[in-house]
């Protein structure tokens, strides 16, 4: 049987922990999505000098463990000297990386930069070429027929392997917990080092999770249906009579 209390009594550190879960995946979602457009597009290009560097890019971030990356980010850059030095100086770029917070965000924004490069370059070389030979035959250049047709088009058809990325991405979070931050995962292992009760601990932040997730995939339901409508089959019409 469960000891309620436990839960109860924790409620507070759990509801931290949720909010900072919140904070990373959406924040890392955003700032990978951000990143991954124009990286898509350097990804499809016939220019090698564009489209190699963010095959590198892709390759190693997907091949490697996230857990690994955020490692060698948060223990791996403290040990050069010239970035100990940009501490000393008070850069403000640098310091983020000082920070568990600021490690454990820029490796979860490069880790879905990379997977989403690949799903909206997938999504770009997907576009019907009957739209590329109409942007060509109304006059538009490569750059508004990218910010009219290509980009909005390779979005809209990349919404459902996007909403997996962003499940993982959700779940990826937990490793937070590996450099000291307290998300989920991390009350969770607070509770049960205070309690001795894993049981209770980590059920409750399972379930946290799983709401979550219910939440996104409902999210990306009401987007799909919102911008994915005209590829749904039509609806059977019954005659009136």
């Amino acid at each position: 049987m469960m000891d309620w209390h436990i839960i109860v009594d924790s409620l507070p550190q759990y509801v931290d922990g949720l909010w900072l879960t919140v904070q990373l995946t959406v924040l890392s979602l955003l700032a990978g999505l951000v990143l991954a457009i124009p990286f898509a597009v350097a990804r499809i290009s016939a220019n090698p000098l564009l489209a190699k560097p963010v095959w590198v890019f892709t390759y190693f971030f997907r091949g490697t463990p996230m857990l690994i990356q955020l490692l060698l980010i948060y223990y791996g850059l403290g040990q050069f000297e010239w970035i100990q030095q940009q501490w000393q100086d008070g850069s403000r770029f640098w310091l983020v990386f000082r920070e568990p917070y600021g490690c454990a965000l820029v490796t979860f924004a490069l880790n879905t930069c990379a997977y989403t490069t690949e799903i909206l370059a997938g999504a770009l070389r997907a576009t019907p070429h009957g739209e590329i030979e109409a942007a060509q035959a109304c006059g538009m250049s490569r750059a508004t027929m990218l910010r009219r047709i290509l980009i909005p088009g390779a979005l809209r058809r990349a919404l459902p392997a996007y909403s997996n990325e962003a499940i993982f991405m959700l779940h990826g979070t937990a490793i937070a917990s590996t450099i000291t931050l307290v998300d989920l995962t991390g009350v969770a292992r607070n509770v049960y080092s205070q309690h001795f009760a894993p049981f209770e601990a980590f059920l409750f932040a399972g379930f946290i999770y799983l709401l979550l997730t219910f939440g996104l995939v409902g999210l990306f339901r009401l987007a799909e249906r919102r911008w994915l409508a005209h590829l749904q089959p039509r609806k059977a019409v019954k005659d009136a009579a």
